[in-house]
């Protein structure tokens, strides 16, 4: 994607089902868990660059020592850095002789990671800032290992204010106001509230100090939290907790918009966003590895017993279909063959907007998420070229012209023709973490192949999406014109971004969308601005009341996606450059998006149909706060 939207962190989960000296025996190391963790998490690096943590949970500990641990940070290369401090500990221990791998008792003991329950989470900034207090996992301590809570996950809630409140109202003080500290306490309200029910009721039944706790940590149903807390919660989510008796739980929202896939066998259960790290890291089959299924929770007993039941009630499901465009790593089989697909089905505007001309054509793609669409364009327009070439030999053989020289002009030089035109200076890319000193250096994550474009060309270039334009802008259209095409066009694997996403997606300000900016741009040339105040009297309203509708659609209800196209190329085009060459940016269609991914309905963000009550009140509020000029979010 040219533009940076920060979204979509990511959560791991290994639950041991065996002791440390099992797989020191069996794979020769104690920190196999460990390593599993890590290897998860460096496969969803792509999930989460502006800060990690890691958490574990040792079963069985005696009193008196530490059960519960946490390592977090928001340097660069976070992930590195954690695991590098934690592996550096434990060599010192072995170094020093306090930890003797051969004796996995020892690394129990010693090693602070060397537990059973092991968590992770990959950080994208989208609320709460970047300092370390708002990187997961969050942690609620306590003296009782039961009443102990750590907790991570992907998600956004729209209604973060809202569940603050309630907290208020039953008489805490919360500190936080992001969506995390808000659900952290509300579980921990009730996780609260479900131990004190069983403490009372054994001690009730003359049950001994010692016993109580056993008996609490044996009875304690995560499930039955969730389904409390959960009741008032609107959003996406993911979430992954650990309580400190070793119950572990992972939940899904009912909509299924956030990913999550685990497997289980006899040794291990473990979680990810992704399917494809599962895969890899453990040396899965596809039909191995499920999906935790909306609006349920996977629990896991202290004692290994697994269950899946429904929390919450389950709404229809509208998956993310951002996660198949963009978000997702490309390696997964099913979101390849989609990326491909959704590359296919633009073959038809592209056939269009280069006229049929094969010989003055290049086609490439703006690295890297957009690569696997390119090679499914190129795919079907090499069949599309096939069927023409076919049918002009079968014509040309009937009227006794087929001669060498024709199929050459046929098949050599009229195919169509790839070429790696752009490329991209990752390290400067990851390197670039906040938006302002982003956009200083944009100019210079790009750069192109000299020569790849003959002057007089058309070059077509794909794109997984198109957010902002500003890249396109000061970057990308910049450069290319450096190869002096006739036409560039710019084609966009998912449709035209319209309305804010509250799921998940750090994309709440209208404003700053091309498309919106291009239709506000069309009601004024058209002589149509009073439509922008009476949108924004109407979404006024439907805040207030806490409605239904999504009134921002009337702002582009009078365009087509032609007209709007149009206009984004005004808006895109490099300022000061001497080229005059034409440029043309294409979007996918919403029904060929749908065709293309057909398990991920979820496509609010193309058009305005919220999956949630929630989604609807972000929309109209992003729209009163463009109108009158605040900026941040709207939910």
């Amino acid at each position: 994607m040219s533009d940076r939207i920060t979204h979509e962190c990511g959560v791991a989960m290994v639950r041991l089902l065996k002791p440390l000296s099992h797989f020191q025996e069996k794979y020769g190391t104690p920190l196999w868990g460990f390593t599993k963790l890590l290897l998860l998490m460096e496969k969803q690096h792509n999930r989460g660059q502006d800060g990690a943590g890691v958490a574990c949970v040792k079963l069985g500990m005696p009193p008196g020592e530490a059960f519960m641990f946490r390592e977090r940070s928001i340097k660069t290369n976070p992930l590195d850095k954690i695991f590098r401090t934690l592996l550096g500990q434990y060599n010192d221990h072995v170094a020093s002789g306090v930890i003797h791998p051969e004796f996995p008792e020892t690394v129990k003991r010693n090693f602070d990671f060397g537990g059973e329950l092991l968590l992770g989470h990959l950080r994208y900034g989208t609320s709460g800032g970047y300092n370390l207090s708002s990187c997961h996992p969050f942690f609620r301590r306590s003296p009782w290992p039961t009443r102990n809570l750590a907790l991570c996950g992907n998600f956004n809630l729209t209604n973060t204010a809202e569940l603050n409140e309630a907290l208020t109202a039953m008489g805490q003080h919360p500190i936080y106001a992001t969506d995390t500290q808000a659900i952290l306490e509300k579980i921990g309200f009730f996780l609260d509230e479900e131990h004190e029910d069983l403490f009372r009721q054994l001690r009730a039944e003359g049950i001994p100090g010692p016993e109580i706790a056993r008996r609490i940590s044996d009875n304690l149903d995560p499930a039955r939290v969730l389904t409390r807390a959960a009741q008032k919660w609107d959003g996406g989510y993911t979430l992954c907790g650990m309580i400190g008796n070793g119950d572990a739980f992972v939940a899904r929202d009912p909509s299924g918009i956030r990913p999550c896939f685990w497997f289980q066998n006899d040794e291990v259960i473990a979680f990810a966003s992704e399917r494809a790290p599962l895969m890899t890291v453990f040396d899965l089959s596809a039909p191995e590895v499920k999906e935790v299924t909306p609006a349920h929770v996977v629990v896991i007993k202290a004692a290994g017993t697994v269950s899946e039941v429904p929390f919450t009630a389950p709404l229809s499901r509208t998956s993310c279909s951002f996660e198949r465009i963009y978000f997702s790593r490309g390696n997964d089989l099913d979101i390849y063959r989609e990326r491909q697909a959704l590359g296919g089905r633009l073959a038809d505007q592209v056939i269009t907007a280069i006229n049929h001309d094969w010989t003055n054509s290049v086609f490439s793609f703006i690295p890297n998420t957009a690569e696997v669409a390119y090679y499914g364009l190129m795919s079907e327009l090499r069949t599309r070229r096939r069927d023409e070439v076919k049918a002009a030999i079968l014509e040309a053989s009937a009227k006794g012209k087929l001669t060498e020289a024709v199929l050459d002009e046929l098949i050599l030089r009229n195919w169509p023709r790839g070429e790696k035109v752009v490329s991209k200076d990752i390290k400067l890319r990851t390197f670039i973490g906040q938006e302002t000193m982003r956009n200083q250096l944009a100019s210079h994550v790009y750069d192109i192949t000299y020569g790849s474009v003959k002057p007089g060309d058309n070059l077509v270039c794909v794109d997984d999406s198109i957010v902002r334009g500003t890249t396109l802008r000061k970057s990308i259209l910049r450069i290319l014109t450096r190869l002096d095409p006739r036409k560039i066009v710019i084609v966009s694997t998912a449709p035209q971004i319209r309305y804010p996403d509250c799921y998940g997606i750090d994309m709440s300000e209208l404003g700053k969308f091309i498309a919106f900016e291009a239709a506000v741009e069309l009601l004024k040339e058209r002589g149509q601005a009073a439509l922008l105040e009476e949108v924004y009297r109407l979404c006024r309203q439907e805040v207030a009341k806490g409605g239904g509708i999504n009134h921002v659609r009337a702002i582009y209800e009078p365009f087509t996606p032609e007209e709007l196209s149009a206009k984004i190329v005004e808006r895109v085009r490099p300022k000061g450059i001497e080229w005059q060459g034409e440029i043309e940016v294409i979007f996918q269609k919403i029904e060929n998006l749908h065709a293309a991914v057909p398990a991920h309905s979820g496509d609010w963000y193309f058009t305005g149909k919220y999956p949630t009550p929630g989604g609807y009140r972000v929309v109209n509020q992003a729209y009163v706060n463009y109108y009158e000029k605040n900026e941040g979010r709207s939910y």
